[in-house]
């Protein structure tokens, strides 16, 4: 299957489909997103971003985070 199948096959979904498959959809990213924060704190890509926040924290300079 290709993406121009699925995109065709959307097309044909109705209103009510269509909302039940960008529920999914959004379950489905959120997931995802998740999965790959998870496994970036866990291999310390974040570490940086998370020193910074806490020195601005420190300094008082909570805007901006």
């Amino acid at each position: 299957m290709t993406t121009e199948d699925i995109e065709k096959a959307i097309e044909l979904l109705t209103p009510s489909e269509l909302a039940r498959f960008r529920a999914w959809f959004e379950q489905f990213e959120a997931q995802r997103f998740d999965q790959a924060l998870e496994r970036d704190a866990q291999a310390g890509r974040l570490d940086a971003f998370a020193e910074e926040a806490l020195n601005a924290y420190r300094a008082g300079q909570t805007r901006d985070l």
